[in-house]
């Protein structure tokens, strides 16, 4: 059981990937914000009929499951549709985040949320013990998403726009990780961090 759990975000292209990967190298237990919202929406789950309920089956697939595609575009041409979508998911993946958390058996658990300043950081999540920002400049990021995705720069900044801002997403931070640099500098703090985490869960 780990009662001591860390909120780990970053905006996109900011290196946030690579930080979860240090964490699990170091033994410790990731659960991704991203994999549960999946579940919450696959077939057969309530989360998906609930979805069905509220906007038709017209969402769905020659399969059954969520048609993807259709249910983002639907969000996006319709400020309302999005927030009763993220009604259903959003309420899922906290209750899965916290419950796989507190099953890890490592001293502490990272609960990887990329969207955590969007969705009301710690009020939203108030069981984090600690919220862990992974920062990088605009233009990294920027130049890291081109390279990454294959795409032009005003795609990139789109992307970036669509986002909480650097300053909305370092407002929620109890500790900040620079990536800038190379991979092993980032590697190098997150090991620091989690000695820090170590003392807290031991402490807790």
């Amino acid at each position: 059981m780990s009662d001591t759990i860390i909120g780990l975000t970053g905006g996109v292209a900011s290196g946030k990937s690579l930080a979860e990967s240090v964490f699990r190298d170091l033994g410790i237990f990731v659960a991704d914000a991203d994999a549960a919202a999946r579940a919450a929406l696959a077939a057969g789950s309530s989360g998906l009929a609930e979805v069905v309920a509220a906007f038709g089956a017209g969402v769905l697939a020659a399969d059954g499951t969520l048609d993807r595609a259709a249910m983002r575009r639907r969000i996006f041409a319709d400020a309302g549709a999005k927030r009763v979508l993220e009604g259903i998911v959003h309420p899922r993946v906290r209750a899965s985040l916290q419950a796989a958390c507190q099953a890890a058996d490592s001293p502490y658990a990272v609960a990887s949320i990329p969207l955590l300043a969007e969705v009301g950081g710690r009020s939203a999540y108030p069981w984090l013990r600690r919220i862990l920002v992974i920062d990088a400049a605009e233009a990294t990021r920027l130049a890291r998403l081109q390279a990454r995705d294959g795409i032009e720069a005003g795609l990139a900044r789109r992307m970036l726009e669509a986002q909480a801002s650097r300053t909305e997403r370092l407002a929620i931070a109890d500790d900040v990780i620079s990536n800038d640099g190379p991979p092993q500098a980032l590697a190098t703090q997150v090991a620091a961090l989690d000695r820090l985490y170590r003392r807290l869960a031991a402490s807790a």
